[in-house]
């Protein structure tokens, strides 16, 4: 009976020190080795400051001289507020399609884009600028969502729209593994890409 309890409770030790702290620290250290700037949050600098973070979309706050994102319905943990791209409280808001708020939310970023674009029509804004990710994190959009905001930024930052067609295009991400999901845009790179085009 003793030897069968101290077996059992050796075993359980081993397996404790094998698998919750040697894999984790091989897996860290294989990150690391391997992925180094996926294993740290694949952070993103603008110079030596940390601006964001690739895999988590930003709020850039409707300023008219940047690219938008995907709309956010994160809230605030503290005060249930909205709070966009909080990623506290990653969640969609879970309104259904006949949802008044909801309709209510979409017409409005529906009315915000065709006030700040002249000559817009509803039927050239893509779905994914009027209605949030399931995340509220989304940082990618596509290739459409952000042609179409080139004339309200070329109108506000002075820049020629061709000159943003150019930095659009060299900033279009290729679908994962060449297959999976369309092309896209990460909006936070484009804009470092944008804010560097202004403050050269």
């Amino acid at each position: 009976m003793a030897l069968t309890l101290k077996r059992a409770v050796l075993s359980t030790i081993a397996l404790w020190i094998i698998f919750a702290w040697g894999y984790t620290f091989l897996m860290v250290g294989l990150g690391q080795l391997f992925f180094p700037h996926q294993a740290n949050g694949s952070v993103v600098r603008l110079g030596n400051r940390v601006i964001g973070a690739r895999h988590v979309g930003q709020y850039f706050g409707n300023n008219p001289d940047y690219f938008w994102g995907r709309p956010s319905d994160t809230v605030s943990v503290a005060t249930g507020k909205p709070q966009p791209y909080n990623a506290f409280a990653s969640a969609p808001s879970n309104y259904g399609p006949t949802n008044a708020t909801l309709v209510q939310d979409i017409r409005g970023r529906i009315h915000q884009y065709l006030r700040s674009t002249p000559g817009l029509k509803v039927s050239q804004i893509p779905v994914s600028l009027v209605e949030s990710s399931g995340s509220g994190l989304d940082p990618d959009i596509t290739v459409q969502s952000a042609m179409i905001q080139i004339p309200r930024i070329a109108e506000h930052t002075h820049l020629s729209q061709e000159t943003l067609r150019k930095l659009v295009q060299t900033h279009i991400l290729a679908p994962d593994l060449g297959v999976l999901g369309p092309r896209r845009i990460n909006v936070l790179l484009l804009n470092r890409a944008l804010y560097q085009t202004l403050h050269p």
